[in-house]
């Protein structure tokens, strides 16, 4: 079977930074690299700069030349442009400039074109973290459900409202679009393209090559920062401060309310506006942190870090885990060894905390 051509999008005029180099190395390893021994013949890898080609033709690799570029990390010119997308079976976007994401700066207007030529012309298109941005100004996420990096999930929701956006997993399979989360999330779906163009004996093969995992338990949910940004309510400060330092307690929206001397409706209504979610799930939300917290840092067994977090037994705090992070405690706490010595006590045991002893 003959998986095809893969065109990589470099945005050369917008500047490569040289924290996106990871995002853009992904494919380049995944699909540049002929295996002949597990299937021949391999992928067709190109590079598609926005920005000029490369016109020495002896460039190596797959058409690639780098230099310093002015501010942005690396500038990148390469045999093949943009038109050279249309031609291709699978379009990859690694990712879009930090500029692009957070300032709102446009898009280079023919990109959007070539993408969308892309699509028209019968390509797979796919991107990686925040590469779901240029699918979706293309409108090819328009009606779908796409992910991208957990920190700029909501940003894509916000700017474009008609892409049902999911943030909890690493990547999302659409058919003739795919969308994967940030950093090695993208390695998770080039991996998971390989199994479906080529099968699971030939995808795992290349993952173990790679030092990796064919399949990771889980979404990105387990990675999500769960803690709550600083509200600029400041009536609400004290008591969400003071609910942090009692979350191993049975704590309840009225013990919030009279705490902060407000109305379980008012407090819901400021919290609401303050936080972007409920007082229920703002203290879920916590002691899950919390929770992450105790099974990254401890060797605490799973039914007290249930105790401490305040979700109680090891069943219950085993079913919040799955329905919210989507592995269970024993899963994660392998996947993030401790990382606070012995020795250190733990700022989230009562013990330890500090105004413990308050009412």
């Amino acid at each position: 079977m003959n998986p095809g051509s893969v065109a990589v999008v470099v945005a050369e005029d917008i500047g490569v930074p040289s924290w996106d180099l990871y995002e853009l190395s992904i494919p380049c390893t995944v699909f540049g690299k002929p295996q002949p021994d597990l299937a021949d013949p391999w992928y067709d890898l190109r590079l598609c700069s926005t920005g000029e080609r490369e016109q020495d033709s002896s460039a190596a690799g797959a058409g690639a030349g780098a230099g310093a570029g002015a501010g942005a990390g690396l500038s990148m010119r390469t045999r093949y442009g943009l038109d050279d997308l249309a031609g291709a079976d699978t379009v990859i976007v690694p990712s879009v400039p930090d500029a692009c994401v957070e300032d709102g700066r446009p898009l280079p207007p023919a990109l959007i074109t070539a993408l969308r030529h892309a699509y028209d012309a019968g390509a797979r298109m796919v991107s990686l973290c925040t590469g779901a941005f240029a699918l979706a100004e293309a409108g090819l996420l328009d009606g779908r459900r796409a992910t991208a990096h957990w920190m700029h999930t909501a940003q894509l929701a916000e700017r474009y409202p008609k892409v049902e956006v999911d943030d909890s997993v690493l990547y999302v399979d659409d058919g003739d679009v795919l969308t994967s989360a940030g950093l090695t999330a993208g390695l998770d779906l080039c991996l998971h393209l390989v199994r479906r163009d080529l099968g699971a004996h030939v995808a795992n093969q290349l993952a173990r090559r790679m030092v990796v995992p064919a399949h990771r338990p889980g979404g990105q949910a387990q990675f999500i920062d769960l803690s709550v940004p600083t509200t600029d309510d400041g009536s609400l400060g004290p008591v969400l401060d003071w609910a942090r330092r009692h979350l191993d307690q049975p704590l309840t929206v009225e013990d919030l309310a009279q705490r902060a001397a407000m109305s379980p409706r008012t407090l819901h209504r400021r919290l609401q506006a303050a936080t972007g979610t409920t007082p229920l799930q703002w203290l879920l939300n916590q002691r899950l942190g919390r929770a992450q917290n105790l099974l990254e840092s401890t060797d605490l067994p799973i039914e007290k870090v249930g105790e401490l977090s305040g979700l109680g037994t090891a069943n219950n705090l085993r079913h919040h885990f799955l329905k919210q992070i989507g592995v269970s405690p024993s899963n994660y706490r392998r996947a993030f060894p401790r990382t606070m010595p012995d020795s250190e006590p733990h700022p989230s045991l009562p013990e330890n905390r500090e105004g413990a002893g308050e009412g």
